[in-house]
């Protein structure tokens, strides 16, 4: 494996990392793009990257769950909305740290996604606290004293999807891990990755790994929440940052410049909402599924496939070696799970069970493409 460490020893003293990434995820080639023009189309496995949970999630949590540790915390506290992968990744690695996880939960589409990470969240433990998103800092408070005064020390305080500067340095020590598998032969260069943008630290910390590696990859972020979770100049703000730490830490960390040229967000994939699936989304998450044998959903990766897929179908990507990362958990949960009673969950959640999921997620994705056109 590469990581920080080997090329910036002195990070091991000052930015300690928890081995909970089962690294170097697999690089793949995927049979498709020849027929427009493409060089090859890989993809990175980071659905792979931890037999507990795996997706993004594990490379953010292998460097912001130390400090909770260091200091003897007994509980994180983070957020999201209902379905949040990264609220049960965080309540399942914390939970086998002997950490108890918090989550405040805000409202979003319903999916059967939704309902199989709620009682996912509920078998490993978590104190769910849903409420409305303006409510979210009162919940918060409320619950942030509440751990204090029961455990006598504070809790831990994860931002929304681990995206921190310190979260992102997760993905910082990933483009390094890329730049292993290209050096080895096992994949091109890449001309340009594909990555779905939530909070944004895992493409911010890909842009900034790529950049301080001596990597030429174009990074595609394509949008799946609203500003300001996405937007360039959060972006800048978190790049600036996650450098800053990394050089604050360790002065032979390379000073970098935000990749103007070699970083975009794509807009045109979105769908106007947060966990709202688009026609186009759910159709790649099937294609994905019956072509490669991928395991994509229609939230963030199969908006990013998308947006892969059609710069191919428009022959944009023409001589050019592209990147899919996968950042979707593709590990299922033990029978037990699923097998859960939902009423055991905080009751404004049991409408994600008693209500139908949102239409795209109920029939079949082709059939609904061709409706809508």
């Amino acid at each position: 494996m590469t990581c920080l460490y080997d090329e910036f020893p002195a990070l091991a003293d000052t930015l300690p990392r928890l081995p909970l990434v089962a690294a170097p995820t697999p690089v793949e080639p995927l049979d498709f793009g020849a027929e427009r023009g493409a060089d090859g189309v890989w993809v990175k496995r980071d659905d792979l990257s931890s037999l507990l949970y795996g997706g993004n999630k594990v490379r953010k949590l292998a460097w912001l769950l130390p400090p909770a540790l260091r200091r003897g915390a007994k509980m994180v506290l983070t957020f999201g909305g209902a379905g949040s992968n990264h609220a049960l990744a965080t309540a399942l690695h914390g939970a086998a740290l002997g950490l108890k996880c918090a989550s405040v939960l805000g409202p979003q589409h319903n999916a059967r996604a939704v309902r199989r990470n709620l009682l996912w969240n509920l078998h490993a433990g978590a104190d769910l606290r849903p409420c409305p998103w303006r409510c979210a800092p009162i919940e918060t408070a409320r619950c942030f004293i509440g751990a204090w005064r029961r455990d006598g020390v504070m809790p831990q305080v994860i931002a929304p999807g681990g995206s921190s500067p310190l979260g992102t340095v997760g993905f910082v020590e990933a483009a390094f891990e890329l730049r292993g598998q290209v050096r080895r032969g096992l994949l091109p260069e890449p001309d340009v990755l594909y990555v779905a943008s939530g909070t944004m630290g895992t493409c911010v910390g890909l842009a900034l790994g790529l950049a301080a590696a001596g990597m030429k990859t174009r990074v595609e972020a394509v949008r799946v929440t609203v500003a300001p979770y996405t937007g360039m100049a959060r972006a800048r703000k978190l790049f600036r940052a996650a450098n800053g730490l990394l050089r604050g830490s360790c002065p032979d960390f390379p000073e970098c410049p935000f990749p103007e040229d070699r970083f975009r967000i794509r807009d045109e994939f979105f769908g106007g909402e947060y966990a709202l699936f688009t026609p186009e989304s759910a159709t790649m998450v099937r294609m994905a599924r019956e072509r490669f044998g991928l395991k994509l959903e229609g939230t963030y990766t199969g908006k990013a496939f998308a947006a892969l897929h059609d710069d191919l179908e428009a022959g944009r990507l023409r001589g050019e070696t592209a990147l899919f990362w996968n950042t979707h958990n593709s590990r299922e949960p033990d029978p037990a799970v699923e097998a859960g009673d939902y009423r055991r969950l905080p009751k404004p959640l049991h409408g994600y069970f008693e209500e139908p999921v949102q239409p795209l997620d109920r029939e079949e994705p082709s059939a609904v493409l061709a409706r809508e056109h």
